[in-house]
């Protein structure tokens, strides 16, 4: 069965259309208006073997905050469609990227259950035209709306840039590991029997 997702979301900060394939071969089509934020949607996809489309129109005249958030809550949406009942996934996925000077790992459960850990030192930073705070926004949005355990853990670290670069990418990974099947798993991986 096709671990897909299609998910649109109107609101009066954006409008959002977006299609994920947990299946994929790494390919992108991302157009959020944030051009950092396409290009860590577009590593991600890549690293985590996701098909990914991402279309979105924000009020970017307010700030980027809105469409970076919203995102994060489309997206989740859709791993949480995608992954379905979760028989046979693995569950877990952890993962660390260096990323010169930096080293990020993210850990992850899609265990039904939202809760974030993100110690990401990107406080009143930029990238470019990018506030790079708003990359553990986005991780809590996705989070949140994905139902999973999210850990963002910086090792060390001192461009914001590569920071952020290494934690999508680890992502992407990780949450490649956690969403693969596994033939030895019989139903859903949780001794509750649902996760």
């Amino acid at each position: 069965m096709p671990r897909t997702a299609e998910i649109n979301r109107k609101t009066a900060e954006t409008d959002i259309s977006l299609t994920l394939n947990l299946d994929g071969a790494g390919t992108a089509d991302v157009a959020t208006g944030v051009g950092f934020l396409d290009h860590m949607l577009t590593l991600f996809a890549r690293h985590g073997l996701m098909d990914l489309t991402v279309h979105c129109d924000g009020d970017l005249h307010v700030d980027q905050h809105h469409t970076v958030e919203d995102v994060g809550i489309c997206l989740g949406m859709a791993i949480l469609q995608a992954a379905g009942d979760k028989r046979g996934i693995v569950r877990y996925g952890t993962f660390t990227v260096p990323m010169d000077e930096s080293l990020v790992m993210v850990s992850l459960d899609l265990s039904g259950r939202a809760f974030v850990q993100c110690n990401l030192d990107v406080r009143n930073r930029k990238i470019g035209e990018f506030d790079a705070e708003l990359a553990p926004e986005f991780f809590r949005a996705l989070a949140g709306n994905a139902l999973m355990n999210l850990h963002v853990y910086q090792y060390y670290g001192e461009n914001a840039h590569h920071i952020v670069e290494a934690s999508f990418k680890a992502l992407g990974r990780a949450l490649d590991a956690a969403t693969r099947t596994d033939e030895r798993v019989t139903g859903v991986p949780s001794t509750k029997g649902t996760l």
